[in-house]
């Protein structure tokens, strides 16, 4: 990685300047770089070029990244209908397809037309006690583990207690059963799908090599479980108000069709992993992050003390729980699940001043800008005070943005935020978690940021 490829003022295009940035000996170093350590890379453009920054690895492979809130709303908010999700983005429809994560225009705006019923405020209040009944599921497994001061992998049980809300809120079924043949199948095609998004080229999957084969099993896995999911619904009615009835009683305006099983598929598959999995990683960090400030560990179980009175937490408990939803918050920000977001440009394009020629690449990342400290004072610290009402309402609107922004705003981001709140406060109420002695945790991206190792934890009855 080496040369300058142009500064600040070194290049006028008609007015507008070409960002500072870095060219890249060949295509391969560039994403050499990002495969090696995709947050470090992003991490070292804003130290060394500031808010906006050109990546340049070949004349027809451009990518700007772009750090500054206001840089940020201009993309996915002002001028969201100049941005699409682009060539990365498309690298992940080998395992969801055309779901409401990488769908496009009009289809796009359809499905998510179809959706979001399911996801009014007032159908999510009454996923509650879905969520709390899952919980209480959760703690309940850990008895022997904190009897016997046995470490737990806590990720896989975050996982199986947000798989089982997710099934049967958004489907009408429970996934326990699937829970891991799911998680171990999922995490594989995730790791899979990650690697595609930073290889130079893209994988011909008919090409039968021992990796692509095992995607296949992977993916191939996870559709008998959809499928099955779909098939099930199908010959027992597709009656209900859940999230799978409302797409599969949906009717084209134009055509009268409904969906077909592959849409179906699809929409589902983005469900699952959306659903559970963001989440799961959410309470994940949230757990090692009290482990590692047991101070704030000490205030969130007063709060919960104080608030529930040793019962299980019901909707109308979550506004006074507010130092256990500052948590959460803080959390997402120095853990965003999804740490990147990419986008291409239809169009030629100007941002502060700086040339977005057309088709070139736009990156943001809330892992990054989340801690740029003009916006967040000592941003290494955990302080779940950021999240203040005062603090927050003195920050601008993108400063913060764990679940994008705009039109595409991630339509579950209330879903999730309140399953995280009810789960963190059942596990706080009935355990301090600890790091296991010896053991270490790194974080990795494979599509979302999670634990590199299993996060090894040992439950503590209070």
């Amino acid at each position: 990685m080496t040369g300058i490829e142009s500064s600040a003022d070194a290049l006028d295009m008609g007015g507008m300047r070409a960002a500072p940035g870095k060219r890249y000996p060949t295509p391969f170093h560039f994403f050499l770089a990002a495969r090696r350590d995709p947050l470090a890379m992003l991490s070292w453009a804003a130290r060394e070029f500031g808010d906006v920054a050109r990546i340049e690895a070949w004349p027809m492979l451009v990518v700007h990244l772009l750090y500054h809130p206001e840089h940020i709303r201009h993309v996915l908010q002002e001028n969201n209908r100049n941005y699409w999700k682009g060539g990365l983005i498309a690298r992940v429809k080998p395992l969801i397809g055309e779901g409401l994560f990488t769908s496009e225009g009009d289809f796009w705006r359809r499905q998510r037309r179809l959706a979001q019923p399911a996801f009014h405020r007032q159908r999510i209040e009454s996923f509650a006690t879905i969520m709390s009944d899952a919980g209480e599921r959760m703690v309940e497994d850990w008895r022997h583990a904190a009897a016997t001061e046995t470490p737990i992998d806590l990720l896989a049980h975050t996982s199986r207690a947000t798989l089982r809300v997710v099934g049967q809120a958004l489907f009408g079924i429970d996934l326990l059963d699937e829970a891991a043949s799911v998680g171990r199948h999922m995490l594989s095609a995730l790791q899979f799908v990650s690697e595609e998004v930073f290889h130079l080229f893209p994988s011909a999957l008919a090409i039968p090599t021992p990796r692509n084969l095992r995607f296949r099993r992977d993916r191939a896995a996870l559709d008998r479980v959809v499928l099955d999911i779909i098939e099930r619904r199908r010959c027992h009615g597709t009656g209900g108000d859940d999230l799978l009835a409302m797409m599969m009683e949906a009717r084209d305006a134009d055509t009268g069709e409904g969906m077909s099983d592959r849409q179906l598929r699809d929409e589902v598959m983005t469900f699952i992993l959306a659903g559970h999995e963001t989440t799961a990683v959410t309470l994940a960090w949230a757990c090692l992050l009290l482990a590692q400030h047991p101070e704030v560990g000490m205030q969130v179980r007063q709060e919960i003390s104080s608030v529930l009175e040793g019962r299980a937490p019901v909707l109308a408990d979550l506004p006074r729980l507010a130092l256990t939803r500052r948590v959460i918050d803080e959390t997402l920000r120095l853990y965003p699940p999804v740490a990147a977001i990419s986008r291409e440009a239809y169009a030629a394009d100007e941002i502060n001043g700086y040339a977005i020629p057309a088709g070139s690449g736009v990156m943001m990342s809330p892992y990054v800008t989340h801690r740029n400290p003009a916006f967040w004072p000592d941003p290494e610290r955990f302080d779940p005070d950021r999240f203040t009402p005062e603090h927050s309402a003195a920050r601008p609107r993108f400063a913060y943005f764990p679940f994008g922004g705009g039109p595409r705003l991630c339509i579950g981001n209330e879903f999730a935020l309140m399953e995280a709140h009810i789960l963190l406060a059942m596990i706080a109420q009935r355990y301090r978690v600890e790091l296991a002695p010896g053991h270490a945790v790194e974080h990795e991206i494979r599509v979302t940021l999670r634990p590199r190792q299993p996060m090894l934890m040992v439950p503590r009855a209070l």
